[in-house]
């Protein structure tokens, strides 16, 4: 238990502690972090072979919430840590997103990063400890990796960038900016943000490169002082097996430039998809045919090869000729549609169609109690806003197996939720929850972007006041050498062949979401700067169009949502509202049909469709919490006569709920002298009365017939 080795580093004024030696020995490589008082333990696996007939990189990246960490005990029936929460899946994320592209082309051993959050600090976040924890272990490793990375939040609080916010300046912040990268470039980029320009997002990113850029150094010393003392081990060699030389000469000659004629034939004509996977199917299936004598047996190295023909002829074209395979402008984005009032019974809905990615969106209201619980370890414990993502087999063409949503639905959900947040109304001026649900249709790009565009659509379209419509932009990076070409708008094959997606939301004052993932060992200011300007030309466009459906949210809610009054009554007459066994209230429910939330603090939310039983149960909540005034005349009835006077109801019972009476004294039923009070009323009659005083002991209500008359002029 000697050989241990810890290092420390300071970081926005907290202490990063990383540690080896001590924990998980038979993994690859195990790394304790600590941040403040965030511990997370982070360890890295690789399978010594390679799965037969694999053509992927697997690896598998896991945040793993311990709700042991935070001092509780996990909700539910089996009171123990079950499928991860949608914060640890976003977190897994995150972390995989940067780590992905350093690992070597053609590298296909199973690796597997797993971080397990032992213990929180809500000052110190375990998203940031647990990458660099994950990129520590995987350096220390013997897997091969062109790392390490390093991440960093910043917060914007007036003009000043905040490294690493703790929870009470993440509170004030403008910006949630996450960024991920190594000593040399950004790898990743996510952010959340209250409409922030371009320019402070870009200057925000290079704030947080500067304090990467030190973590880097300080994990490459860890690794260097853990290979010293045989904590660390060397990196196997790993050269990517290249196709015999012979076959991929054969295979380039038979496919000569079919491909480069076929992808500018496309662009010329602007073939669809499904007629441009026709054609290079053809393609393929020739070169196959024309080989298979040659080179039997080898049908899935050739089919590598041609990949990378293909691969190799798209980036060519877009790079050298600025020729897209759909034939637009670098700069141009497919032709849209924007359609609302899709769907007759839903709150509000809407259809996005940009190119071939199509979003159908239907929008739910419903009241505040409906709002998603949130067990885990972040202190957000619910939150009435809600994003949900779905991706059917059918969007792309293929049939395969429906299953719950995964990383990717969960992820893109998030981002469009991400994008809207800062636009959707607060509770005291909208108490409703929503939940908005994107269901991609159709997909060829940017799914998530159309996303964010037909939600907003269908917001405006239910009459939800936000405020400013959001648009979004997915961005594509082709680099060949020196040669950089940034493409707006990119479609499916771009994305799969080039070497970024790149995704901006916001509205026209500014940034409400980023999310940027690299597949080439990062990028620059210059291609930020240029990415940045170029995605705020493509959204504003997009939103031009949206405008042209809808230019602003509906005056009036679908007649299918529910009308929500928000009343506010004293705590101490919550009792009295629900009755003994909740009586009184299920009878308002029955009475009416609406449905009825009360908080602790007196705030009562009636919801009903029908806004003449939402008014009817208002009223009657109304007079059952209702309290006599003193000085105000009420019109009641008399409930008991005694002989030195009469009590008359003046507030009455409701639905089983008791009513409020007073007393009128013989000697205050007429300005005249009354020796009987059955001389002036009886059980049953009505009467005008005023409220005299009210004893603050008793509660007691004194009243005066006699001073109501004389006020109404009425003879007494």
């Amino acid at each position: 238990m000697t050989n241990i080795l810890k290092k420390s580093l300071e970081i926005a004024g907290r202490t990063l502690t990383l540690e080896t030696g001590r924990m998980a020995k038979q993994a690859s490589g195990a790394v304790f972090v600590n941040y403040g008082d965030t511990m997370v333990l982070s360890c890295v696996t690789m399978s010594e072979t390679v799965r037969e007939g694999i053509d992927f990189f697997p690896l598998q990246v896991e945040f793993e919430e311990k709700m042991y960490s935070v001092g509780k005990i996990p909700g539910g029936f089996i009171k123990r840590e079950g499928r991860p929460s949608e914060k640890a899946i976003l977190c897994s994320r995150l972390i995989d997103r940067p780590l992905r592209p350093l690992f070597p082309k053609g590298f296909y051993n199973d690796v597997q990063v797993i971080n397990t959050v032992l213990s929180v600090d809500q000052d110190c976040p375990p998203d940031m400890a647990a990458m660099i924890g994950a990129s520590a272990a995987v350096h220390i490793s013997k897997i091969p990796f062109n790392g390490p990375i390093a991440g960093v939040t910043i917060g914007l609080i007036g003009d000043e960038y905040v490294l690493n916010p703790t929870q009470e300046e993440a509170e004030q912040s403008e910006m949630h900016l996450s960024v991920a990268g190594t000593a040399d470039a950004v790898m990743m980029v996510e952010a959340g943000a209250n409409e922030i320009p371009e320019s402070v997002i870009l200057e925000g990113i290079m704030f947080a490169h500067e304090e990467i850029k030190r973590i880097v150094a300080f994990i490459e010393e860890f690794r260097a002082e853990a290979l010293a003392m045989g904590l660390a081990r060397e990196k196997i060699p790993f050269e990517k097996p290249m196709p015999d030389p012979e076959l991929e000469a054969a295979v380039r000659a038979s496919a000569g430039d079919a491909f480069r004629e076929a992808m500018k034939r496309c662009s010329e004509e602007r073939l669809a998809k499904e007629q441009r996977d026709a054609l290079f199917a053809e393609i393929k299936l020739r070169v196959q045919e024309e080989l298979a004598e040659a080179f039997p047996e080898q049908q899935e190295i050739i089919d590598g090869v041609l990949y990378t023909i293909e691969k190799e002829t798209m980036r060519s074209l877009i790079a050298k000729d600025k020729i897209r395979i759909d034939g637009r402008m670098t700069t141009e984005v497919r032709p849209i549609s924007c359609e609302v009032g899709i769907l007759a019974r839903t709150h509000g809905s809407a259809l996005f169609t940009r190119g071939q990615t199509q979003i159908l969106n239907a929008l739910t209201l419903g009241m505040v109690s409906q709002e998603q619980i949130l067990d885990g370890i972040a202190p957000e414990t619910s939150k009435r806003y809600m994003h949900h993502y779905n991706f059917p087999p059918y969007s792309v063409g293929e049939a395969r197996p429906v299953r719950s949503p995964g990383r990717r639905e969960i992820g893109h959900g998030a981002l469009a939720e991400r994008a809207l947040l800062p636009v959707i109304p607060d509770e005291d001026q909208f108490p409703y929850s929503l939940r908005l649900v994107s269901e991609a249709i159709e997909s060829n790009g940017s799914t998530s972007m159309g996303s964010v565009c037909a939600s907003t659509l269908a917001l405006m379209d239910a009459g939800v006041p936000i405020s400013a419509p959001v648009s979004g932009c997915a961005m594509g990076l082709i680099k060949e050498g020196d040669d950089i070409t940034i493409l707006t708008d990119i479609q499916g094959m771009e994305d799969f062949l080039g070497d970024m997606d790149f995704k901006v939301a916001g509205t026209e004052k500014g940034v409400t979401a980023i999310q940027m993932d690299i597949k080439i060992p990062g990028i620059d200011r210059e291609i930020l700067t240029r990415a940045l300007a170029q995605a705020r030309e493509g959204r504003l466009f997009i939103m031009g169009k949206m405008l042209e459906a809808i230019s602003e949210p509906r005056e009036q809610l679908s007649p299918y949502a529910p009308r929500i009054i928000t009343m506010q009554i004293n705590p101490d007459k919550i009792r009295e509202v629900i009755g003994s066994g909740g009586k009184v209230i299920k009878k308002i429910v029955e009475a009416t049909g609406a449905q009825i939330d009360i908080e602790d603090d007196g705030r009562i939310f009636i919801a009903s469709v029908d806004g003449a039983m939402g008014d009817k149960a208002m009223q009657i909540i109304s007079n059952i919490v209702a309290e006599p005034q003193v000085g105000q005349i009420y019109k009641g009835t008399v409930v008991k006569i005694m002989e030195f006077g009469a009590f008359v109801e003046i507030i009455p019972g409701v639905l089983g709920s008791s009513g409020k009476d007073g007393m009128v004294h013989i000697s205050e039923l007429s300005n005249k002298r009354v020796n009987n009070v059955e001389d002036v009323c009886a059980e049953g009659d009505v009467m005008w009365v005023k409220v005299k005083a009210i004893d603050k002991a008793s509660g007691k209500v004194k009243l005066s017939r006699k001073d109501a008359m004389n006020d109404m002029g009425l003879e007494v």
